[in-house]
């Protein structure tokens, strides 16, 4: 598993851990991720505007369920039924390894819960004086409610191991973005963070095909089964139409969500039978090829278009005045200028830098076809 690192700290899920801490930076600075996950799943290279960032909420909607106290209750059943796991696996055999998640929830269970004056205190050293050891307590003392949390998530993914490493990930994002002054506790606060991460890694590596790229497909991902159970539990026939309005998306939108949690990925080189020799045939050999997806047609058309750039850069050599401020302001630039803009440059009218365009166009013809050897269809190549 990855490395998540908060500034300067680095925290290592497993049996041994460090941190260490360098300059917390400007708390109010929301430009710039400020976490950072090494990850070699296949979803591992995410663009930063895909950042789960759940709001900063109030105190008085936050509940009680992930309370420190909840968590280690939690954290206690889980160790009993892995230990009783472990001694089961090692009576059966000496070279048994010792489960790892069973390793790591004994050493969460290590660091002390905090009081909420010993939180407060050490987060207000955290946010004023960029204290490391303070940051260290606040987030071992909040590493079994990570557990806790991606222990629901159990079904969603097979190694929970994953989910507790995506969840630390939150945790230390929480940490850095807590504020002391507002009267939310920090694990009310890092539930929402460690939540947020972890869905993120469920929907990221459900398939090795993304199915969530959009709001509202991410909705749907994680609303649609429970939404279907519960108007079927009311006696409506889940229509796709009743579901869209229910999840506030658009019909297509549940339809498209519905094929791809059916469909499993499939392989396009996976055999799928033989020709009539007995030569394997694979999914790939029957998808219809376009003639513009053949190797040779595409380097046909590149190099086309490097001696069509050519011969338009030498043309525009010939040009002078108003015809080459055209060509090279609005034909030859990937921002090019309207007509009104050439016109107000040269104190003309836009019809008249139209005129100029349209005469400068038709010489521009001529040229491209004598020394292409073929017509080239200007109107495709127009700016507007």
């Amino acid at each position: 598993m990855g490395r998540a690192t908060m500034g300067g700290m680095a925290f290592t899920p497993g049996v041994s851990y460090r941190f260490a801490m360098a300059k917390r930076g400007d708390k109010n600075k929301g430009d710039e991720p400020a976490v950072e996950a090494a990850s070699d799943t296949p979803g591992g290279e995410e663009e930063a505007s895909d950042e789960a960032e759940p709001e900063v909420i109030d105190a008085e909607v936050l509940g009680d369920e992930d309370e420190p106290e909840v968590a280690e209750a939690v954290l206690d059943s889980l160790m009993a039924k892995d230990e009783a796991k472990e001694k089961a696996a090692r009576s059966s055999t000496s070279l048994a390894k010792r489960d790892p998640l069973a390793a790591y929830m004994r050493e969460a269970k290590r660091f002390p819960l905090l009081s909420r004056e010993e939180e407060h205190e050490l987060a207000v050293r955290w946010v004023e004086n960029e204290d490391a050891v303070a940051a260290r307590r606040l987030v071992e003392s909040n590493l079994r409610l990570v557990v806790k949390i991606a222990y629901e998530y159990r079904r969603a993914h097979r190694n929970l191991l994953d989910l507790v490493q995506e969840g630390n990930v939150g945790l230390l994002k929480a940490v850095q973005k807590y504020d002391p002054y507002r009267g939310v506790k920090l694990s009310s606060y890092a539930a929402w963070w460690i939540r947020a991460y972890i869905l993120k890694f469920i929907l990221n590596n459900f398939r090795l095909v993304k199915i969530g790229t959009t709001q509202a497909q991410r909705k749907l991902f994680f609303n649609l089964k429970k939404e279907r159970a519960k108007l079927e539990q009311a006696g409506y026939k889940p229509e796709p139409k009743l579901l869209a309005e229910r999840l506030d998306v658009s019909e297509k939108d549940v339809v498209e969500m519905q094929k791809r949690l059916r469909a499993p990925d499939a392989s396009l080189d996976a055999p799928v039978g033989g020709d009539d020799e007995g030569t394997p045939r694979t999914r790939m050999d029957f998808m219809e090829s376009r003639p513009g997806d053949r190797p040779d047609v595409q380097a046909e058309a590149s190099e086309f278009h490097r001696k069509l750039r050519e011969k338009l850069d030498a043309f525009a050599d010939t040009l002078e005045g108003r015809e080459e401020t055209i060509m090279r302001e609005r034909w030859l630039t990937e921002e090019p200028l309207t007509l009104q803009q050439i016109g107000d440059q040269y104190g003309v009218s836009r019809e008249r830098a139209r005129q100029i365009e349209k005469r400068m166009l038709g010489r521009l013809r001529t040229y491209l076809e004598k020394e292409l050897g073929t017509a080239v269809d200007i109107g495709s190549m127009s700016p507007d």
